[in-house]
C-alpha cells in the first residue's frame, strides 16, 4: 500500500443562497452565521488549522461581500483563504473545475460543504485518505432519512459500487456527508467529464457515480450536523456554549 504525501488545499464551497434557512440569510450568507460566539466558517478554518491546512478557498455567491470582508479580516497566518466570487453558480465540481489554477500545486484536494457544522476531527479523514490506494475518499454517515441524501452502496467486501443521489428507493442508510477529498489527478478527469456535459456540474449528482470504483468510504465518527433549517440552527445553537 502506497502513502500519499504532498500539500493538502481545502475547498469551502458556500455559495449557496441557504433558502431553507430563510429568513436568517436574507441578510447573512449562511457561512457567516454565529454558533457560539463564532461564524460557521470560522469554525471550519479552524478545524482547518489544527489538522494542519493551511491553504483554503471558498466561493462565493449570495451576498459575497459580507463574505469577502470577512476574509480581509481573518487571520491568514493561520490558514490563507481566498475568495472566489461565482456570477453564476457554477455546481459543485464545476467551482473545482474552474478553480483548477488553484490546486496545481496540491497533492491532495480537501472538499468541504461548509453551510454543515464541522463536527468531526478533519485529522482523522486526512490521515485515512493519505494511506490508501483510491484516488477519492467519501466522508458518510448513516442517515434517517437516506431518500433525501446521496446515497452510497457497498459490496459484501465493504468497497463502494454505487452512489446514487436523493434514491427513490435507498440500497443503504450510508450516506454522503459533503466531506470528500481528491489525489490532484481527479480534477483532470472531472475536467474532462464536464467538458461534454456543461455547467454547472455536480459531484454528487455526475461525478461520483462515475468515479465510485475509485472511491474509499470513511464513516465519520459523530453524525454531521446539517443547520438548514432555523429550527436546525436554534438548537445547535443551544447545545454551543458561546466560549466553544
Amino acid at each position: 500500500m502506497s502513502i500519499k504525501v504532498g500539500k493538502v488545499k481545502a475547498f469551502l464551497l458556500a455559495a449557496g443562497r441557504g433558502s431553507r434557512l430563510r429568513p436568517i440569510t436574507d441578510t447573512v450568507p449562511k457561512c457567516l452565521v454565529p454558533i457560539g460566539g463564532k461564524t460557521l466558517l470560522q469554525r471550519w478554518l479552524e478545524a482547518l488549522h489544527e489538522a494542519g491546512i493551511n491553504e483554503a478557498l471558498i466561493n462565493t455567491h449570495w451576498l459575497h461581500q459580507k463574505v469577502v470582508r470577512f476574509a480581509e479580516k481573518w487571520d491568514h497566518s493561520k490558514v490563507r483563504l481566498q475568495t472566489v466570487f461565482e456570477p453564476k453558480l457554477l455546481g459543485s465540481a464545476g467551482t473545482i473545475v474552474e478553480n483548477a489554477g488553484w490546486v496545481e500545486d496540491a497533492a491532495e484536494i480537501l472538499i468541504i460543504y461548509a453551510d454543515n457544522y464541522p463536527n468531526m476531527d478533519l485529522g482523522d479523514i486526512l490521515n485515512f485518505h493519505l494511506n490508501h490506494d483510491k484516488e477519492i475518499t467519501l466522508g458518510v454517515f448513516k442517515s434517517p432519512v437516506p431518500e433525501k441524501c446521496g446515497i452510497i452502496e457497498v459490496g459484501a467486501s465493504g468497497e463502494p459500487v454505487s452512489f446514487v443521489e436523493k434514491p427513490k428507493f435507498p440500497q443503504s442508510d450510508l450516506a454522503a456527508a459533503g466531506l470528500y477529498l481528491f489525489s490532484h489527478r481527479v480534477v483532470g478527469t472531472i475536467a474532462e467529464m464536464q467538458r461534454h456535459a456543461g455547467i454547472p456540474y455536480d459531484l454528487g449528482f455526475h461525478v461520483f457515480p462515475k468515479l465510485i470504483r475509485r472511491s474509499a468510504i470513511y464513516v465519520l465518527k459523530k453524525p454531521i450536523i446539517d443547520i438548514g433549517t432555523p429550527e436546525a440552527y436554534e438548537d445547535l445553537c443551544e447545545s454551543i456554549p458561546t466560549d466553544q
